[in-house]
């Protein structure tokens, strides 16, 4: 019997972005990211899942009508509550200030997931901004992607809440794939010792690797986009964290379209980190 003409949709890849610690610049790096994949041609959707006191919008200077919450209680479906920021990538909104979504109830649970899955032909990447800390709705929703990424900053109490949050990840899913990303670094070198006291520890009592995924450069530039709710990428595009997101992004370029689709609470086997593409090189 031959094969079929065309394969079937597999769905976007799925990278969750959470921390430990609040005020580590999560969302900023889940910002910067999705406009970086957008210049190379990727269509990216960003969902802030941090569904009570989302701040995405914010950060992009935009006033969403709708919410998450309007399609958890389906007076809204997914198409109509996203809006469309920098590069045309899309943003699916979360409320502010609304406690009842600090905690999702299974049927709320179940509604996301059927929401997200009509969105499996229509995107490359789906980027998910967690709330900081470590509740279920941030586990639930990491257990479902392809990659979780791990925010820290060189922070001493940063780096002890990244090392709790891999180990709940870890407890929660032994398969996911968690990646580390330190923001706020002053070089390279003091990005790269954060990652080997992580990864010593979670290799020794974790049994597992946490792989290092980068750094974004202090930069008062980064500060400057903040005010005026723009990407640094798009407000100084040749500003040192500028080019660390652009490395980034050329980084996860490289991870391959797969996997049965979005879900929320499903556990799945989650791929080997993708290795840096050639052009990883120009990008910076």
């Amino acid at each position: 019997m031959s094969a079929p003409e065309h394969a079937p949709a597999r769905g976007p890849v799925t990278i969750t972005v959470t921390s430990g610690k609040g005020g580590v610049g999560k969302t900023n790096v889940v910002v910067n990211l999705a406009v970086a994949l957008a210049r190379l041609h990727h269509r990216v959707a960003v969902l802030d899942a941090d569904f009570g006191l989302g701040n995405v919008d914010v950060l992009l200077g935009l006033a969403p009508p709708f919410h998450i919450g309007h399609v958890l209680t389906g007076e809204r479906t997914l198409s109509e509550i996203m809006v469309t920021g920098p590069l045309g990538i899309q943003i699916i909104p979360a409320s502010s200030g609304s406690r009842e979504l600090s905690a999702l109830t299974p049927r709320q649970r179940r509604r996301l997931t059927e929401a997200l899955e009509t969105l499996r032909d229509d995107f490359d990447f789906l980027i998910i901004d967690t709330a900081a800390g470590i509740s279920d709705n941030v586990l639930d929703t990491a257990r479902g992607s392809s990659l979780a990424l791990v925010v820290t900053s060189v922070d001493p109490t940063a780096v002890v809440d990244a090392y709790a949050m891999v180990k709940l990840l870890t407890k929660h899913d032994a398969r996911l794939e968690i990646g580390l990303i330190v923001n706020d670094a002053r070089d390279s070198n003091d990005a790269q010792l954060v990652h080997t006291q992580l990864d010593i520890a979670a290799t020794r009592f974790l049994q597992r690797r946490l792989h290092y995924y980068g750094h974004i450069a202090h930069d008062q530039a980064l500060r400057a986009a903040v005010l005026v709710q723009r990407p640094v990428v798009d407000h100084e595009p040749q500003a040192p964290s500028s080019r660390c997101f652009r490395s980034l992004a050329c980084r996860l370029s490289g991870m391959t379209k797969g996997g049965p689709g979005l879900r929320v609470i499903a556990s799945q086997a989650a791929p080997a980190p993708a290795p840096v593409p050639a052009e990883a090189l120009q990008c910076a």
